[in-house]
């Protein structure tokens, strides 16, 4: 494990960037700093996938700053990081949108995340918290527990996939690089299924509940691909938030590390659970859609958080029934 020259980092009274500010992981971030103190919290956003809704919520509070910006211009990043003690970045293209767009999704994902680390070096930015994915690893074989040593399995993906992927392969690369060679702090990131209160409607996995709620709420039933079998690991946004802040917060650098549960739930329990928490009886219906974008999906998904717990403390909190529960309810205030 590299430890940092700094030493530990204090969140509170410090200035902190997040790219991607105004999208679902971004916003419980922002939340989550100025919960521990931050003095100040810069959103960075381009308002092309994020929209400023998502952080309406925090407009009354003087030490946010919600700024336009692009991580694909430099100079735009040389001004928002200049005193910045740390920088989430969390901007980047799903898998979705970069395979509709793959020329703005790979400049976004590669060119972006290689300025995000260059204006770091050049504000002198202490450390990064870099948002990667489960997705770096794969298609999973067989039913090992997965941990961060695994090689990535990506012959079988689709191509969309597999180009998001590799995308975060070379953020995760670039954690390294400019943790050795320019004393930039880095630390990746590799998400689950990441869900929970303003979500939106671009994730392929956790699309998937938003989704049938609505059908549901229409009187609709809910709509299952295969038989119901295929699983994710569902981790609850606010947890994914909390882990960001703490490996912002520890001396560990150069490292990337699984924010999973290490809970196999499947869409068969996902859309139970949803049923449940709306009172309905409609009845699953299962059916596949040839045209849709497929991350990740098997009978099995073993995937270990042995490592982030041993080096910074982090376990997930929120049970995927809880977690889908706090959506709904979240959901149910929107308006229509």
């Amino acid at each position: 494990m590299q430890n940092r020259k700094g030493g530990t980092m204090q969140i509170s009274g410090g200035k902190f960037v997040v790219t991607g500010g105004a999208s679902l992981i971004g916003s419980h971030v922002a939340d989550i700093l100025l919960a521990e103190g931050a003095a100040e919290v810069v959103l960075l956003d381009n308002f092309s996938l994020g929209t400023p809704e998502t952080v309406a919520h925090l407009a009354g509070d003087d030490r946010v700053k919600l700024l336009k910006g692009d991580i694909l211009r430099i100079n735009q990043l040389y001004d928002a990081f200049k005193g910045a003690r740390g920088v989430f970045a969390i901007a980047g293209f799903l898998t979705l949108p970069l395979s509709q767009n793959p020329p703005l999704g790979l400049a976004v994902n590669v060119e972006g995340q290689v300025n995000v680390f260059e204006a770091c070096r050049y504000a002198g930015v202490q450390k990064v918290i870099f948002s990667s994915s489960i997705a770096a690893y794969g298609e999973p074989e067989g039913d090992a527990v997965i941990d961060e040593s695994f090689p990535a399995n990506l012959a079988g993906y689709q191509p969309g996939s597999m180009l998001y992927s590799c995308t975060k392969l070379i953020g995760e690369a670039l954690c390294k690089l400019y943790s050795q060679k320019h004393g930039v702090d880095a630390i990746a990131l590799r998400y689950a299924t990441v869900y929970g209160e303003r979500q939106h409607y671009r994730g392929v996995n956790a699309l998937y509940i938003i989704q049938n709620y609505d059908k549901i709420v229409r009187g609709e039933p809910p709509v299952l691909p295969g038989d119901g079998s295929e699983v994710h690991d569902y981790i609850h946004v606010a947890d994914v938030a909390r882990a960001n802040v703490m490996a912002m917060a520890s001396d560990v650098t150069g490292e990337v590390f699984n924010v999973v549960t290490g809970v196999e739930t499947t869409v068969k329990r996902i859309a139970e659970i949803v049923l449940d928490v709306t009172g309905s009886d409609l009845q699953p219906v299962y059916a596949d859609d040839a045209s849709a974008v497929k991350a990740t999906s098997s009978p099995s998904l073993k995937l270990s958080r042995a490592k982030i717990k041993a080096s910074i403390g982090w376990e997930p909190q929120v049970s995927v029934e809880d977690g889908i529960r706090r959506l709904i309810d979240w959901r149910k205030q929107q308006p229509a």
